[in-house]
């Protein structure tokens, strides 16, 4: 059981973490982090340096071999002994993460809980690779999926149908299925020449980027062993300037606007 404290009912906050460098938290999330007297991290996945601003007489909880029920009855007997709780998450808590029953769980009990943005594993990979996923003609939308494995997909969300749109994608979860990845994105826009690249741990230490095509990612994955932890981005926004001959009009000096008169 959590003490109970001199304080009002306390606050329960789901912090994203960000992909793992200390460094890519918020100010925000940091600061909820320092003040925590109890936080429940996703301990198989959150860099163990991020923890390291946490007061030292702070509960720290991996939820590692936690249940849901486990999970909610901490956040809340903290929360009802007048506590800070911090449910600390990897990227951002809003997807991929099952903030929605953890949320659910929490209305029930009357439990008030706000939510924190973090850092996506998704966008630390493109920095990685120091790409812009929506290049001016190219790609304007990017969609965030996975594939379909022990955890079903709706059926209009086949990787598939998401790839005949042709916008980048940013796919999570599915590194081990990369063979199957390929031969789904061939079902639609995609060819065997289109730009792909896999981050592994974007910004750990250890980072490791692949790049290629889909005629030769599968083959460069498993030869460099990489079976979990990465994302995979495809799109012709990964390819070169020189290949995606276009540019933004927001800097164009041809292009007049609200800030800026058209230059001859």
């Amino acid at each position: 059981m959590i003490p109970t404290s001199s304080k009002n009912q306390g606050s329960v906050y789901f912090v994203g973490a960000g992909p793992g460098d200390p460094e890519l938290i918020t100010v925000k999330g940091r600061r909820l982090l320092m003040d925590a007297d109890v936080v429940v991290y996703a301990g198989s996945l959150v860099n163990d340096a991020i923890l390291s601003v946490c007061r030292k007489d702070s509960v720290l909880l991996s939820s590692a071999g936690m249940s849901l029920a486990d999970i909610i009855k901490t956040l809340a007997e903290a929360s009802r002994a007048g506590k800070r709780a911090v449910r600390l998450q990897t990227g951002d808590p809003t997807f991929y993460s099952a903030l929605a029953e953890q949320a659910a769980a929490l209305d029930v009990l009357n439990v008030s809980f706000e939510v924190v943005p973090g850092v996506s594993s998704a966008f630390a990979s493109a920095a990685a690779l120091k790409k812009e996923l929506t290049v001016p003609e190219v790609s304007q939308t990017i969609i965030l999926t996975r594939m379909e494995g022990r955890t079903p997909v709706p059926e209009g969300e086949k990787l598939s149908l998401l790839a005949s749109h042709g916008a980048t994608l940013c796919i999570f979860l599915s590194i081990s299925m990369i063979e199957g990845v390929v031969a789904e994105l061939k079902k639609g826009a995609y060819d065997d020449n289109t730009p792909v690249a896999v981050v592994y741990r974007a910004s750990w230490p250890d980072e490791e980027q692949i790049t290629g095509t889909l005629k030769d990612i599968a083959a460069k994955v498993e030869e460099a062993g990489i079976t979990k932890h990465a994302m995979i981005l495809v799109g012709d926004s990964l390819g070169t300037m020189e290949e995606n001959d276009a540019r933004s009009k927001l800097y164009d000096a041809g292009f007049s606007h609200e800030f800026r008169e058209k230059q001859s």
